[in-house]
Protein backbone atom coordinates (compact mmCIF):
# COMPACT_ATOMS: atom_id res chain seq x y z
CA UNK A 1 0.00 0.00 0.00
CA UNK A 2 1.35 2.94 -1.04
CA UNK A 3 1.61 6.46 1.32
CA UNK A 4 -0.99 8.41 -0.92
CA UNK A 5 -3.30 5.16 -0.46
CA UNK A 6 -2.80 4.75 3.03
CA UNK A 7 -6.13 5.09 5.52
CA UNK A 8 -3.68 4.60 8.94
CA UNK A 9 -1.28 6.94 9.33
CA UNK A 10 2.33 7.02 9.42
CA UNK A 11 5.30 6.07 11.26
CA UNK A 12 7.99 3.83 11.01
CA UNK A 13 5.81 0.61 11.30
CA UNK A 14 2.51 2.09 9.07
CA UNK A 15 3.76 3.65 6.32
CA UNK A 16 4.14 7.41 5.34
CA UNK A 17 1.10 9.63 7.23
CA UNK A 18 -1.66 11.22 5.17
CA UNK A 19 -3.41 14.24 5.88
CA UNK A 20 -3.02 16.88 8.66
CA UNK A 21 -2.93 15.25 12.29
CA UNK A 22 0.84 15.63 12.44
CA UNK A 23 2.35 17.26 15.42
CA UNK A 24 5.74 17.08 17.48
CA UNK A 25 9.23 16.90 16.03
CA UNK A 26 10.37 19.37 12.93
CA UNK A 27 7.90 18.94 11.01
CA UNK A 28 5.72 20.96 12.84
CA UNK A 29 6.91 22.98 15.67
CA UNK A 30 4.82 24.49 18.41
CA UNK A 31 4.15 27.97 18.81
CA UNK A 32 7.41 30.40 18.55
CA UNK A 33 10.04 27.33 18.09
CA UNK A 34 11.80 27.75 15.24
CA UNK A 35 9.72 28.99 12.93
CA UNK A 36 9.62 31.94 15.29
CA UNK A 37 12.19 34.84 14.63
CA UNK A 38 14.74 34.86 17.77
CA UNK A 39 13.51 38.76 18.03
CA UNK A 40 9.92 37.73 18.79
CA UNK A 41 11.38 35.95 22.25
CA UNK A 42 13.21 38.96 22.94
CA UNK A 43 12.75 42.26 23.40
CA UNK A 44 13.26 45.63 25.64
CA UNK A 45 10.02 46.82 27.75
CA UNK A 46 9.29 49.93 29.83
CA UNK A 47 7.33 50.73 32.53
CA UNK A 48 4.22 51.62 30.70
CA UNK A 49 4.59 48.56 28.89
CA UNK A 50 5.52 45.99 31.57
CA UNK A 51 1.80 44.61 32.56
CA UNK A 52 1.46 43.53 28.82
CA UNK A 53 4.90 42.39 27.78
CA UNK A 54 5.24 40.51 31.37
CA UNK A 55 2.57 40.31 33.38
CA UNK A 56 0.18 39.17 30.81
CA UNK A 57 2.59 37.31 27.95
CA UNK A 58 3.05 34.99 31.73
CA UNK A 59 -0.29 33.71 31.83
CA UNK A 60 0.59 31.90 28.05
CA UNK A 61 4.31 31.09 28.92
CA UNK A 62 7.15 31.69 31.63
CA UNK A 63 8.31 35.06 30.73
CA UNK A 64 11.93 36.00 32.21
CA UNK A 65 12.78 39.10 33.11
CA UNK A 66 16.66 40.62 32.96
CA UNK A 67 17.22 43.79 35.18
CA UNK A 68 20.26 45.27 33.89
CA UNK A 69 21.95 48.85 33.15
CA UNK A 70 24.52 50.08 30.86
CA UNK A 71 26.91 51.10 33.07
CA UNK A 72 26.67 47.06 34.84
CA UNK A 73 29.86 45.20 33.57
CA UNK A 74 27.95 41.56 34.47
CA UNK A 75 25.20 42.37 32.37
CA UNK A 76 27.32 42.63 29.77
CA UNK A 77 28.81 39.23 30.42
CA UNK A 78 25.41 37.82 31.43
CA UNK A 79 22.80 39.19 28.81
CA UNK A 80 24.49 37.83 25.53
CA UNK A 81 24.35 34.16 27.25
CA UNK A 82 21.05 34.64 28.36
CA UNK A 83 19.49 35.87 24.99
CA UNK A 84 21.60 32.42 23.61
CA UNK A 85 19.92 30.46 25.30
CA UNK A 86 16.62 31.68 25.62
CA UNK A 87 16.28 31.76 21.74
CA UNK A 88 18.12 27.96 21.66
CA UNK A 89 15.15 27.18 23.64
CA UNK A 90 13.09 27.41 21.43
CA UNK A 91 10.08 29.47 22.50
CA UNK A 92 10.18 27.67 25.96
CA UNK A 93 10.33 30.84 27.55
CA UNK A 94 10.53 34.48 26.66
CA UNK A 95 13.36 37.44 27.72
CA UNK A 96 11.92 40.74 28.54
CA UNK A 97 14.83 43.31 29.12
CA UNK A 98 14.14 46.46 31.67
CA UNK A 99 16.72 49.38 31.95
CA UNK A 100 16.75 50.13 35.64
CA UNK A 101 18.34 53.24 34.88
CA UNK A 102 15.37 54.61 32.20
CA UNK A 103 12.38 52.51 34.27
CA UNK A 104 13.46 52.10 38.00
CA UNK A 105 10.14 51.98 39.15
CA UNK A 106 9.30 48.29 38.45
CA UNK A 107 12.84 47.39 40.14
CA UNK A 108 12.14 49.65 42.38
CA UNK A 109 8.58 47.99 43.84
CA UNK A 110 10.33 44.47 43.17
CA UNK A 111 13.06 45.28 45.57
CA UNK A 112 15.29 44.73 42.99
CA UNK A 113 18.81 46.22 44.37
CA UNK A 114 21.52 44.37 42.87
CA UNK A 115 21.98 43.76 39.12
CA UNK A 116 22.19 41.84 36.71
CA UNK A 117 19.02 40.26 38.06
CA UNK A 118 16.82 38.20 36.25
CA UNK A 119 13.60 37.42 37.83
CA UNK A 120 11.17 34.63 36.37
CA UNK A 121 6.90 35.06 35.91
CA UNK A 122 4.32 32.35 35.19
CA UNK A 123 0.71 33.05 35.37
CA UNK A 124 1.22 36.98 36.19
CA UNK A 125 3.57 36.35 39.12
CA UNK A 126 7.14 36.05 40.06
CA UNK A 127 7.89 32.69 40.65
CA UNK A 128 11.84 32.36 40.78
CA UNK A 129 15.27 34.36 40.09
CA UNK A 130 18.64 34.85 40.72
CA UNK A 131 21.20 37.72 40.25
CA UNK A 132 24.70 37.98 39.32
CA UNK A 133 26.21 36.65 36.23
CA UNK A 134 25.77 33.12 36.47
CA UNK A 135 27.46 30.20 34.03
CA UNK A 136 25.55 29.32 30.71
CA UNK A 137 25.00 25.98 32.23
CA UNK A 138 23.25 27.18 35.25
CA UNK A 139 20.97 29.33 32.68
CA UNK A 140 19.64 25.88 31.33
CA UNK A 141 19.11 24.49 34.18
CA UNK A 142 17.12 27.97 35.45
CA UNK A 143 15.09 27.69 32.35
CA UNK A 144 14.34 23.58 32.29
CA UNK A 145 13.29 24.82 36.22
CA UNK A 146 10.70 27.47 34.82
CA UNK A 147 9.29 25.83 32.14
CA UNK A 148 9.48 22.32 32.28
CA UNK A 149 12.63 20.21 30.55
CA UNK A 150 12.95 20.12 27.25
CA UNK A 151 10.46 17.47 25.39
CA UNK A 152 7.97 17.97 27.91
CA UNK A 153 5.56 19.24 25.63
CA UNK A 154 6.11 17.16 23.39
CA UNK A 155 5.52 14.17 26.07
CA UNK A 156 2.28 15.56 27.12
CA UNK A 157 1.26 16.04 23.63
CA UNK A 158 1.85 12.31 22.79
CA UNK A 159 0.15 11.71 26.11
CA UNK A 160 -3.18 13.96 25.02
CA UNK A 161 -3.21 12.36 21.30
CA UNK A 162 -3.52 8.65 22.65
CA UNK A 163 -6.14 9.37 24.99
CA UNK A 164 -8.02 11.14 21.90
CA UNK A 165 -7.12 8.72 19.39
CA UNK A 166 -8.64 5.80 22.07
CA UNK A 167 -11.65 8.06 22.51
CA UNK A 168 -12.12 7.89 18.59
CA UNK A 169 -11.30 3.88 18.46
CA UNK A 170 -13.96 3.52 21.30
CA UNK A 171 -16.49 5.36 19.76
CA UNK A 172 -16.02 4.07 16.54
CA UNK A 173 -14.19 6.78 14.34
CA UNK A 174 -11.70 3.97 13.17
CA UNK A 175 -10.27 6.35 10.62
CA UNK A 176 -9.70 9.62 12.80
CA UNK A 177 -7.84 7.08 15.25
CA UNK A 178 -6.01 5.57 12.95
CA UNK A 179 -4.62 9.05 11.83
CA UNK A 180 -3.89 10.19 15.42
CA UNK A 181 -2.18 6.88 16.42
CA UNK A 182 -0.07 7.51 13.30
CA UNK A 183 0.70 10.69 14.32
CA UNK A 184 2.18 9.89 17.35
CA UNK A 185 4.40 7.16 15.57
CA UNK A 186 5.52 9.75 13.47
CA UNK A 187 7.16 11.64 16.14
CA UNK A 188 7.48 8.74 18.15
CA UNK A 189 8.78 5.91 16.26
CA UNK A 190 9.16 3.41 19.11
CA UNK A 191 5.79 4.37 21.19
CA UNK A 192 4.29 0.76 21.48
CA UNK A 193 0.58 2.30 22.60
CA UNK A 194 0.44 3.91 19.04
CA UNK A 195 2.10 1.13 17.47
CA UNK A 196 -0.99 -1.28 19.05
CA UNK A 197 -3.54 1.53 18.59
CA UNK A 198 -2.84 1.40 15.00
CA UNK A 199 -2.82 -2.29 14.38
CA UNK A 200 -5.99 -2.05 16.49
CA UNK A 201 -7.31 0.27 13.74
CA UNK A 202 -6.11 -2.14 10.75
CA UNK A 203 -8.11 -5.01 12.24
CA UNK A 204 -11.02 -3.07 13.01
CA UNK A 205 -10.72 -1.84 9.34
CA UNK A 206 -10.65 -5.46 8.53
CA UNK A 207 -7.07 -5.92 7.25
CA UNK A 208 -5.72 -8.16 9.94
CA UNK A 209 -3.34 -8.96 7.57
CA UNK A 210 -1.47 -6.04 7.42
CA UNK A 211 -1.78 -5.81 10.99
CA UNK A 212 0.24 -8.91 11.64
CA UNK A 213 2.94 -7.59 8.84
CA UNK A 214 3.20 -4.83 11.27
CA UNK A 215 3.48 -7.03 14.37
CA UNK A 216 6.35 -9.03 13.19
CA UNK A 217 8.13 -5.65 11.61
CA UNK A 218 8.03 -4.35 15.54
CA UNK A 219 11.22 -4.55 17.62
CA UNK A 220 11.90 -7.43 20.27
CA UNK A 221 11.78 -4.51 23.14
CA UNK A 222 8.40 -3.16 21.68
CA UNK A 223 6.96 -6.51 21.12
CA UNK A 224 7.13 -7.39 24.21
CA UNK A 225 4.76 -4.35 25.25
CA UNK A 226 1.32 -5.47 27.02
CA UNK A 227 -0.59 -3.38 24.76
CA UNK A 228 1.50 -4.91 21.74
CA UNK A 229 1.01 -8.60 22.93
CA UNK A 230 -2.65 -8.32 23.82
CA UNK A 231 -2.67 -7.12 20.17
CA UNK A 232 -1.18 -10.44 19.44
CA UNK A 233 -3.34 -12.48 21.03
CA UNK A 234 -6.22 -11.05 19.32
CA UNK A 235 -4.51 -11.31 16.00
CA UNK A 236 -3.88 -15.25 16.79
CA UNK A 237 -8.05 -15.36 17.77
CA UNK A 238 -7.99 -14.01 14.14
CA UNK A 239 -6.41 -17.10 13.15
CA UNK A 240 -7.72 -19.54 14.81
CA UNK A 241 -11.41 -18.58 14.01
CA UNK A 242 -10.27 -18.63 10.21
CA UNK A 243 -9.92 -22.89 10.34
CA UNK A 244 -13.44 -23.16 12.75
CA UNK A 245 -15.69 -23.48 9.47
CA UNK A 246 -18.71 -21.79 7.69
CA UNK A 247 -20.53 -19.75 10.38
CA UNK A 248 -23.50 -20.24 8.93
CA UNK A 249 -23.55 -24.03 8.96
CA UNK A 250 -22.69 -23.68 12.21
CA UNK A 251 -25.85 -21.34 12.91
CA UNK A 252 -27.86 -23.84 11.05
CA UNK A 253 -26.88 -26.57 13.45
CA UNK A 254 -26.98 -24.93 16.52
CA UNK A 255 -31.04 -23.80 15.00
CA UNK A 256 -31.14 -28.20 15.12
CA UNK A 257 -29.66 -28.39 19.14
CA UNK A 258 -29.28 -25.27 20.79
CA UNK A 259 -27.35 -27.02 23.27
CA UNK A 260 -24.63 -28.09 21.22
CA UNK A 261 -22.22 -25.85 23.25
CA UNK A 262 -18.59 -26.93 21.20
CA UNK A 263 -20.54 -25.29 18.23
CA UNK A 264 -21.81 -22.31 19.78
CA UNK A 265 -18.22 -21.91 21.25
CA UNK A 266 -16.61 -21.51 17.30
CA UNK A 267 -19.76 -19.79 16.54
CA UNK A 268 -18.67 -16.80 19.13
CA UNK A 269 -14.88 -17.19 17.94
CA UNK A 270 -16.20 -16.19 14.82
CA UNK A 271 -18.26 -13.44 15.39
CA UNK A 272 -15.53 -12.52 17.57
CA UNK A 273 -13.30 -12.37 14.52
CA UNK A 274 -15.80 -10.59 11.87
CA UNK A 275 -16.22 -7.82 14.97
CA UNK A 276 -19.37 -8.31 16.26
CA UNK A 277 -18.26 -8.32 19.39
CA UNK A 278 -22.04 -8.48 21.65
CA UNK A 279 -22.69 -11.13 19.47
CA UNK A 280 -20.18 -13.17 20.17
CA UNK A 281 -20.37 -12.60 23.99
CA UNK A 282 -23.62 -13.26 23.96
CA UNK A 283 -23.02 -16.56 22.79
CA UNK A 284 -20.32 -17.18 25.70
CA UNK A 285 -23.28 -16.18 28.05
CA UNK A 286 -25.44 -18.22 26.54
CA UNK A 287 -23.47 -21.28 27.77
CA UNK A 288 -22.42 -20.34 30.81
CA UNK A 289 -26.18 -19.64 32.12
CA UNK A 290 -26.57 -23.44 30.47
CA UNK A 291 -23.44 -25.09 31.95
CA UNK A 292 -21.04 -23.84 33.89
CA UNK A 293 -19.16 -27.05 33.42
CA UNK A 294 -18.45 -27.49 30.04
CA UNK A 295 -14.92 -27.32 29.07
CA UNK A 296 -14.06 -26.79 32.45
CA UNK A 297 -15.84 -23.25 32.22
CA UNK A 298 -14.30 -22.50 29.37
CA UNK A 299 -16.96 -19.71 27.55
CA UNK A 300 -16.04 -17.54 30.98
CA UNK A 301 -12.55 -18.36 29.72
CA UNK A 302 -12.67 -17.39 26.15
CA UNK A 303 -14.77 -14.62 27.73
CA UNK A 304 -12.07 -12.94 29.48
CA UNK A 305 -9.70 -13.58 26.63
CA UNK A 306 -11.91 -11.72 24.68
CA UNK A 307 -12.18 -9.00 27.23
CA UNK A 308 -9.17 -8.77 27.76
CA UNK A 309 -8.33 -8.20 23.45
CA UNK A 310 -10.91 -5.16 23.40
CA UNK A 311 -9.68 -3.32 26.60
CA UNK A 312 -11.74 -2.18 29.05
CA UNK A 313 -13.28 0.91 27.77
CA UNK A 314 -14.75 -1.01 25.05
CA UNK A 315 -18.60 -1.26 25.15
CA UNK A 316 -18.94 -4.72 24.11
CA UNK A 317 -16.44 -4.88 27.18
CA UNK A 318 -18.56 -3.15 29.65
CA UNK A 319 -21.78 -4.88 28.66
CA UNK A 320 -20.61 -8.34 28.89
CA UNK A 321 -18.58 -7.84 32.13
CA UNK A 322 -21.74 -6.73 34.01
CA UNK A 323 -23.91 -9.87 32.61
CA UNK A 324 -21.13 -12.33 32.89
CA UNK A 325 -21.26 -10.74 37.02
CA UNK A 326 -24.64 -11.33 37.05
CA UNK A 327 -24.68 -15.10 36.12
CA UNK A 328 -21.75 -15.57 38.42
CA UNK A 329 -23.01 -14.42 41.50
CA UNK A 330 -27.06 -15.10 40.97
Amino acid sequence: MSGTDNPYGGGSYGGQMTGSAQFGGPAAPAPDQASTPAGSLIKDTSTAAFAADVIDESRRQPVLVDFWAPWCGPCKQLTPILERVVTEAQGRVKLVKLNIDDHPAIPGQMGVQSIPAVVAFVDGRPVDGFMGAVPESQLRQFIDKVAGPAGADQAAEIEAALAEAEGLLVAGDVQAAAQLFGAVLQADPENAKAAAGLMRCMIELGDAARASQMLQSLPEEIAADPAIQAVARKLQQFEEARKLGDPSALEHELSLNPDHHETRMKLAKIRNAEGKRDEAAEHLLMIMRKDRTFDDDGARRQLLEFFEAWGPKDPATITARRRMSSILFA
